[in-house]
């Protein structure tokens, strides 16, 4: 009974553990979309809708990327466009390093899939409090081609988060 007991006891103390850490309160907004498995389509812009009511505290701001070894370049070039309550836009376009210079793919995880937490904005505050877009698109295209890879295989998920 005793065994059983303390079972129960140390159970609950790692619930409850794993509650308390796993909770986050740093992250104001975090969603991700699923890209077709034909891939990420050449000016298939993907979109994020988010409302702000803090217009005072500095946010960062991150694109994040999922990929897996179909992925087939070491950067990958991105056109953005932040659409404020106002219909103010602001477009960047944008180049991260994807992997090293041996082809090791960078981001995390232990799988083939490797997650890219990317800086799109530091510290960065919100002028007006409302609804807010912001859409992302691939910009890849073959060296010396002038037209976009009509799809860029090996690209899972595309997601957009805010933090504090």
């Amino acid at each position: 009974m005793t065994t059983i007991l303390k079972s129960n006891s140390f159970l609950i103390v790692l619930v409850t553990l794993l509650l308390l850490f796993s909770c986050d309160d740093k992250s104001d907004f975090n969603l991700y979309k699923s890209i077709d498995n034909e891939g990420w389509k050449a000016n298939e812009k993907i979109f994020f809708e988010f409302d702000v009511k803090d217009t005072i505290s500095p946010k960062n701001l991150f694109i994040n990327i999922r990929n897996n070894n179909e992925y087939a370049y070491s950067n990958l070039y991105l056109i953005t466009e932040l659409v404020f309550p106002n219909e103010t836009k602001v477009v960047d376009t944008l180049q991260y390093e994807m992997a090293d210079h041996t082809g090791r793919f960078l981001g995390v995880g232990f799988t083939e899939i490797k997650e890219n937490k990317l800086f799109y904005k530091e510290k960065k505050a919100f002028p007006l409090s409302g609804n807010y877009t912001f859409n992302v698109r691939h910009a890849m295209r073959k060296n010396g081609e002038v037209k976009p890879i009509e799809f860029l295989k090996g690209i899972q998920d595309v997601g957009f988060s805010i933090e504090n």
